[in-house]
């Protein structure tokens, strides 16, 4: 059964805020703090598990391994970009019931042609609005939890075909069996009220930072009436930072510390990973050297 706090909020009208995790210490990270819906952004894990960009390269195999591993890091429900669902309709059929057996609660399909790019990124082409619309009606026969498991449908029509026919995909897309609706790289407020203002499906505003969309705080994007907005590039971007400055001043001065440098504390981090279980076990099971004639060395 897929986890069921993210068809809850939607049904109680909450606005939910969803931060992209790129990796297990991300995930870690937004546990910590108490996020219970994280966001398995397509471009963020490809970077940070192959160093490569979010262009196709990726397999449904790599991809569903690696959201395996966050919806076990972390307890919170799991949305998940499954890029264009790997290939043709069967490819998406197999990559919904993998999805959703590796512990996902949204799956994320969009209307890019095979390999796909990433949504802020030129050179993107879209495929006939049937054969997403198919894709779509594909994916809600496929899934298991009828109710639970929810279908998000992206546009990326805007780029190359404009606003009015991404305006008529997401007609398409909501009638089709879409739960949610994801009109990809607006670039002005005006748009992305537009696009609110024609549906009564959930809207999911993308909040990437560096790209097309203007970034707009949550009571706003509420009041434009989106119902959700996920923060694909944040703990990225904010990571990439903060590693690079420590490894300037590293070669810089020979040093790991410094005032101008925030590190998280070691001994929490070890609370975080699940270490006190492992010292738990250890203590139980674990002979001692001097008994067994073993070595300390």
């Amino acid at each position: 059964m897929a986890n069921p706090i993210l068809r809850q909020r939607l049904n109680a009208g909450e606005f939910i805020v969803v931060p992209g995790v790129q990796d297990m210490i991300a995930a870690l990270m937004t546990k910590k703090v108490g996020f219970d819906i994280v966001y398995g952004t397509g471009y963020w894990l490809t970077a940070s598990a192959l160093g490569l960009p979010d262009a196709g390269i990726a397999t449904y195999t790599q991809m569903v391994d690696r959201m395996r591993t966050v919806a076990q890091t972390t307890d919170a429900a799991l949305i998940a970009d499954a890029d264009t669902g790997y290939g043709g309709l069967l490819n998406v059929h197999h990559t919904v019931r993998g999805y959703e057996a590796a512990g996902v609660t949204a799956i994320q399909l969009e209307d890019q042609e095979f390999p796909k790019k990433c949504g802020h990124t030129p050179f993107k082409r879209c495929v006939p609005t049937q054969d997403m619309v198919e894709k779509i009606k594909v994916a809600a026969e496929a899934r298991q939890d009828k109710e639970n498991f929810l279908i998000i449908a992206r546009t990326d029509a805007r780029a190359s075909l404009g606003v009015d026919e991404a305006m008529r995909r997401m007609e398409a897309y909501a009638r089709a069996g879409a739960d949610i609706l994801f009109f990809e790289a607006p670039q002005s407020e005006e748009e992305m009220r537009r696009a609110c203002e024609a549906f009564d499906v959930p809207m999911l505003a993308n909040m990437s930072d560096g790209g097309k969309t203007p970034i707009l705080p949550a009571n706003v994007l509420r009041e434009i009436g989106y119902s959700m907005a996920i923060y694909p590039s944040m703990t990225s971007l904010v990571a990439a930072a903060a590693m690079e400055k420590s490894l300037r001043m590293l070669k810089d001065q020979g040093v790991s510390q410094s005032p101008e440098i925030d590190m998280f504390d070691f001994g929490e981090f070890c609370q975080l990973v699940g270490f006190p279980e492992v010292w738990e076990f250890e203590k139980r099971w674990a002979r001692d050297a001097d008994a067994t004639g073993g070595s300390q060395a």
